[in-house]
């Protein structure tokens, strides 16, 4: 009898926690991903803001599994999946057979049907992502620099975060503490403390999934470090000049985009029904209906809670349905009563603001400030593999903190055509 061969799709939280919880399972494992490495997404907004280096937040999957022989490592891009034949197909024609396939393919941002407003701005979700916003970023001073005229100049010293989520919030507050603090000293034709920093969200108040008082502290933070936040009106139109928020007008060359994810393209691969985000709904144990050795994990499964609200698309939750779903595989294999359905241990909501404030929400206990701001530092770094990474992220912290100097500001990759315009 062959060994039993399970295929997971991406490289993600979930799937690096799945193929960890089958160590020593007695299965064939191939791990299949667009890219390779593995990244630690609740940080990429530093690379994107010039805090830390791609490699602060990312490793080789290759690497993390040179010591698992029974891990195979593929980079590849999945074209489709054919249940009845149980073979995934990436798109340079391999065909790869499964005994239990576990998609963890995660989600990319979501323009709500206005995706040729992707190239003028781009959201945040790789690493490729990070580097072209800081690279927009940074060529913004500098054009502004020379620019002659002043309302070129203050288009170009007008930065835009459409979405006021987390993603939104630590950008805007990270780019303002950028313009107004660390780069005054070292421009002469322009004062940087001029820069606009504009918050767009279409809905009520700042981080709506947060409690409203610790909201509010957010917003008044986001306000003292210069971020003008624009409430209950959506973006209407982006372009290479700038944004219509509503029917207003406001010229702004550097546009990031954080206000909403698509779910990978997972539940039409197996034909089965999705939510509005495109998300797989999945069976309380976490495998497509009608079929029991398909897994769908992460942000790209629609997974509820006993009270209703769906499980929410963060690393914890990816992290605790791969732990899960290598339980399921673990008794399923060794013919035992697989464990009872799954469900999701909310263990607290975080978010910075700047360099010195953050918001933690546990539910009975919320924190907002300084304190706040060492849990949530220390809970990323506890987060991040390997003991260089977390000095590394610890080092580039303090450096700032002592100097007030960002690490990263180099700007890197050629010249696109939307930078030179």
């Amino acid at each position: 009898m062959s060994e039993h061969h399970v295929v997971v799709v991406g490289g993600g939280f979930g799937g690096l926690q799945l193929v960890n919880g089958l160590k020593g399972a007695g299965v064939r494992i191939t791990l299949i991903d667009r890219r390779n490495h593995h990244l630690f997404q609740p940080l990429l907004y530093q690379v994107a803001t010039t805090i830390l280096s791609t490699s602060e937040i990312a490793w080789p999957i290759r690497h993390l599994y040179s010591d698992r022989p029974e891990v195979t490592t593929l980079l590849g891009e999945v074209s489709a999946v054919d249940t009845a034949a149980r073979e995934v197909k990436l798109r340079d024609g391999t065909a790869l057979h499964y005994d239990t396939l576990v998609l963890a393919t995660g989600a990319t941002h979501a323009y709500f049907g206005r995706d040729d407003w992707e190239p003028v701005a781009p959201g945040l979700k790789t690493l490729e992502d990070a580097t072209t916003i800081r690279r927009r970023v940074l060529l913004a001073f500098e054009r502004a620099e020379t620019a002659t005229d002043a309302a070129a100049r203050a288009a170009l010293l007008t930065f835009t975060i459409v979405g006021a989520g987390p993603t939104g919030v630590e950008l805007a507050g990270i780019i303002a503490e950028l313009a107004h603090k660390t780069l005054p000293k070292e421009f002469r034709n322009i004062d940087t403390r001029t820069t606009k920093v504009i918050l767009v969200e279409a809905g009520p108040r700042v981080l709506p999934s947060f409690a409203q008082e610790l909201s509010a502290y957010a917003q008044k933070a986001l306000e003292d470090l210069g971020v003008e936040v624009r409430l209950g009106k959506a973006v209407t139109e982006c372009s290479v000049d700038g944004v219509k928020i509503g029917e207003e007008f406001i010229g702004s060359r550097t546009i990031v985009w954080a206000a909403g994810v698509q779910a990978s393209p997972a539940a039409r691969w197996l034909d089965i029904p999705a939510d509005r985000a495109g998300r797989a709904i999945v069976e309380k144990d976490l495998t497509a209906p009608g079929l029991p050795e398909v897994f769908v994990i992460g942000d790209t499964a629609s997974v509820m809670r006993d009270n209703g609200a769906p499980v929410p698309g963060i690393a914890p939750a990816a992290k605790q349905q791969g732990g899960y779903a290598a339980r399921v595989i673990r008794a399923r294999l060794a013919g035992k009563a697989p464990p009872p359905a799954f469900r999701y241990r909310h263990q607290g909501s975080l978010a910075t603001i700047g360099q010195s404030a953050a918001i933690v929400d546990f539910g009975k206990i919320k924190l907002k400030g300084w304190l706040a701001w060492w849990i949530w530092g220390l809970a990323h770094i506890y987060f991040l593999i390997g003991t260089r990474s977390r000095f590394a992220v610890a080092w580039s912290w303090l450096w700032i903190y002592l100097s007030g100097q960002h690490s990263a500001r180099l700007i890197t990759q050629r010249e696109t055509m939307r930078d030179e315009g």
